[in-house]
Order: structure tokens, then sequence, then C-alpha cells
């Protein structure tokens, strides 16, 4: 049968039409699917709690908030404990942080636990209304009924703080609800996390932190275009939006390798915020200041052991073409220039502190020499900490922290490449070639 111009019309509009209807009933799939885990039960336990739930709930309930960092997002900087108002930076646009105090009118006074375990469990509001993943869900998914009651019960006990709402600014289409739905039916699957049999209580527990309580692969991820990462055990690593920092993968060999860490290393670094190997800068410091350093012993060590059960992985090399497009192409000459120049700045600026041949000052000032962070292929966290400085968290262990002081006002966007050309590669180090036009961008990036 011959086809006519107007009867393939007809046909494309038919599976236009059938497209867009198949991708809303998707996102009504998205959006109902919450609705089948509305039910746990009040008093459900899993072995993955720990023994604090023997605690008083409401000092159980500031452990866990704490560990869940749940007031460094919903407090404003000066701004009231817990009343929301922080601006949180995004590709998207930007999202405005709600008040979670018990106020009846502008916070959760009104929620019951059945409301807060929902939001948690399933990234719905009390009204039904959709919560975006800027909001940890997609780990929070895994926190137990009984700690969410916890949670809920503490924040209850807060002074309540009447603070109009704000509203986000996204851009379309993910200001649209519909969207939301569809995001949630593609990358979002509610469920608390089942222990493990094969493996031991401490590294169950600890796979409960990191992927639930402390959502650590909220930023330890990498993420496609809609802002979706592989799941609450995607630890690649990843550029943090809006903010120009760059959160190490852990499971790459050439980054941290904490597999490599002994588990008092790893869980004094959570904790502390230093170790003998390195120490925590920029939103980490955050991290580890208001949440980590809080953590037990026990959480600590579960945590640690974790983490260093994680399959490292060597990352492929890039090909050639790969190569010629990222790195600054120099001849052994201008190479020898580099490092020449390079090592004058460092002379005379680091290496009182970092030591002539870069082997720094364990637990005080990092050693450059065999340092992986520095040779990774992002460059924004050292452009960062030479522009703006380095600051380690103040701890109850480490209440007196060294830093590292801000070189923007003495070093041109030239020499801060020259130098850090020099420390990626030398004494062993290999990194590739920083461009002063590479440096400058970081001038002006947020501090947040």
């Amino acid at each position: 049968m011959k086809m006519t111009i107007k009867s393939i019309w007809t046909v494309l509009k038919l599976l236009l039409v059938s497209g867009v209807v198949a991708v809303l009933l998707f996102a009504w799939y998205g959006y109902q699917l919450g609705d089948a885990y509305q039910a746990a039960p009040l008093t459900s336990t899993s072995s993955l709690s720990s023994a604090d739930e023997k605690l008083p709930v409401l000092e159980h309930g500031a452990y866990l908030v704490k560990i869940a960092d749940c007031m460094a997002c919903h407090t404003a900087r000066g701004g009231a404990p817990f009343a929301g108002g922080r601006i949180m930076q995004s590709e998207f646009g930007q999202f405005v942080t709600p008040n979670i105090t018990p106020d009846k009118q502008t916070g959760i006074g009104n929620w019951t636990a059945e409301d807060f375990w929902n939001a948690l469990h399933n990234g719905k509001s009390k009204d039904g209304r959709l919560l975006y993943p800027a909001f940890p869900f997609t780990n929070y998914t895994h926190i137990t009924r009984s700690d969410a009651d916890a949670m809920f019960a503490y924040l209850q006990s807060q002074p309540a703080v009447s603070q109009s709402k704000r509203e986000h600014s996204l851009a379309f289409p993910y200001n649209q609800a519909f969207g939301l739905a569809l995001w949630r039916a593609m990358y979002f699957q509610p469920g608390e996390l089942k222990p493990q049999s094969d493996q031991s209580s401490e590294w169950n527990r600890g796979a409960y932190l990191t992927r639930g309580l402390a959502h650590c692969s909220a930023c330890h991820s990498s993420r496609n275009g809609l802002g979706a990462n592989g799941g609450s055990a995607d630890f690649s690593g990843g550029e943090m939006a809006g903010i120009g920092w760059y959160a190490p993968s852990l499971t790459a060999k050439d980054e941290l390798n904490v597999s490599q860490w002994t588990n008092q290393d790893l869980a004094q670094l959570l904790q502390h915020g230093v170790n003998r190997h390195s120490s925590v800068n920029g939103p980490m410091a955050e991290v580890v200041s208001q949440s980590l350093q809080h953590l037990s012993d026990k959480d600590a060590s579960a945590m640690a052991n974790y983490l260093r059960a994680l399959p490292q992985q060597v990352q492929a090399a890039p090909d050639l073409l790969d190569q010629a497009i990222t790195r600054t192409a120099v001849s052994k000459e201008q190479m020898q220039d580099i490092m020449l120049r390079g090592e004058v700045i460092y002379r005379a600026q680091c290496a009182e502190c970092h030591g002539k041949n870069g082997e720094g000052q364990a637990g005080i000032y990092p050693a450059l020499r065999g340092n992986a962070s520095l040779q990774t292929k992002s460059l924004s966290n050292p452009i960062r900490m030479i522009l703006a400085g380095g600051f380690a968290p103040v701890t109850k262990a480490n209440p007196r922290p060294y830093s590292m002081p801000p070189f923007a006002p003495f070093l041109d966007d030239g020499e801060v490449a020259l130098v850090l050309s020099y420390t990626r590669n030398a004494w062993g180090n290999r990194g590739s070639v920083v461009s002063a036009a590479e440096v400058n961008p970081y001038r002006t990036a947020s501090l947040d």
C-alpha cells in the first residue's frame, strides 16, 4: 500500500501522542510508587541499628541527626538551627532548604512520625508533594523506622522558629512536577538496606551509616545530565556542581586508595579531620566539624571497615586524543622551564611547611610527595586551596588544627599554575601541567 504524505504525518502524530502518553504514565507511576511503601510498622527494627537505641530516645535521636548532618543544610549562615533558608547551588538552579523546627505554621510542627518517615523513606512531603533529590532521600530511604522515629522526636523537642518559606529558583523543566515524577520512576526505589549474611555485623553497620545516614554518595559520586548517580553505593567521585570542589573517588586506587589505610587511620580522618596521611578541607571539613566528629568510636570503626572493603579499581588511562584535548601540551624544554620556575616559587612559599622534598609533617602538614589528591585529573581542590587556603576542621581531638593561608593576594594565575605544575610532577609525582587559564575561574568561585 502506497503511503501518502498525509498518512505518514498521521502515523507520526500517533507515535508522538503515544510517546507522550507513555511518558506521562511512567511519570504517574513514579509519583505513585512511594505509596506502596508508606505502611512500615511503627516498631520495626533492624540489625543495622546500633546499641545506642538503648539510650533515651532524645539522646539517641540527637546522635542520629548529627550523623545525618541535618543542621548543615537546614541552617542558613548565621540563622537559627534547623530553621532552613540556606541556598544550595546546583546546575539546575537554586534550592532553598525548608524549616524543620516544630513551628506549626512554617516548620514541621503539624507533622507526625509517619509523615517524617515518609519524607525520609519515600521522598514525599506531608501534603504528598514530591521532594527534590537535593534532599538526599535516595540515601535516607535506608534509615530504619525506629531511627527515623528517634530523629523526629529529637527535632520536635527543639525550639520552634517561625521563618517564612522561600521558593526554589529552578530552570524549566526541573521546576515541573511531572519531570520530578519521571526522574523518580527512572532513578529511585525506596527500601531499607538488608543486612548481608556473608558480612560481619560491623561491615553491615558501616554500610548502613555510609550509604544511609551519612549519605556519602550524595557527594562522592559522578552524576549524569539529570543529576542522578549510580545509587547509594556509588562512590566513583565527582565534581560538586555550583561550588567548585571535587569529592574524590573512594573506589579508585589512583585517588584516596582507602583500602591501603588502616582502620585506625580512616576512622581518625572521619572523626578528627586529620591523620598521618592527609587532612580534610573545603566541604568535607564542614561535614567533619558538624557531623562526623560526633561518631562514636564503634561507628567510626564500622564506617572505616566498610569503606576499606570497597573494591578498588584502576581507572582506565585516557586515550591519546583525550590526552591531547585535556592536557596542556609542552615540549621537554618547556617542561624543564616550568619545573625550574615552579620550584623557585615552591621554595619561597611552600617548603617551610611541606618540606624541601614535599615530605610534609605527619598529622600536621600533609606530604605532597606521593599525594594522590594532588595528582588527580580534577584541579578543583588544589587550585582552591592555594587561592583561598586550606582549613582543617576544629574537632574535639584537634581543637587547634594547622591550616594553610590563602595565596590569592600574593600569587597571580601564572604563578599558581607554575607551582601547582611543579608539585604535581616533582618527587616522582605524575600529573598534568596546569595553565593560568585553568586557575583563573577559581578566583571568583563561591566559597560556600
